[in-house]
């Protein structure tokens, strides 16, 4: 009457390797959430629409990202998160480029011979292929207009 059933022991075996299974789900879960790209892709689109030369700054807390002319991505431990620009292109720029110092404040009328100069630098970097490099502390937006072009420039 006090005897365990004869499939006790199946029953045990079944609940200790559900138990290894959970506990093995857990360990291959991120510790920290994925970077926020969609909250960087609103800052660039406040700037890009703005009928008026612009510049902002975002904060990001990422290790690498990847910037194109029509979206970003960020990547860190907790995962990549990626966003689309809902305006756009937008001009990507590398560090110590004529179009990086234009980003960072400088005027392009000094930085350029020209707005064809202008232009063709800017058309020049939409065209690269996106990588993935090491990300700093915040995204510069800064839109420019020389002439009859209109760029959205974007350093990460």
């Amino acid at each position: 009457m006090f005897d365990a059933p004869v499939d006790t022991w199946y029953l045990t075996v079944g609940v200790a390797l559900t138990g290894v299974a959970f506990a093995g789900v857990a360990a291959d879960l991120p510790s920290q959430a994925p970077p926020d790209a969609a909250g960087a892709a609103d800052t660039v689109d406040a700037v890009a629409a703005s009928e008026y030369p612009a510049t902002a700054e975002q904060p990001v807390s990422a290790d690498a990202v990847r910037l194109g002319p029509h979206r970003l991505a960020l990547r860190d431990g907790g995962g990549t998160a990626r966003a689309t620009f809902a305006y756009g292109p937008v001009t990507p720029v590398g560090d110590g480029t004529l179009l990086w110092e234009v980003a960072q404040g400088a005027d392009p009328a000094h930085v350029f011979e020209s707005p064809a100069a202008f232009a063709a630098a800017a058309a020049d970097a939409r065209d690269r292929d996106p990588s993935w490099r090491d990300a700093d502390d915040r995204i510069v937006v800064r839109t420019v207009s020389w002439g009859e072009k209109r760029v959205t420039l974007v350093d990460a």
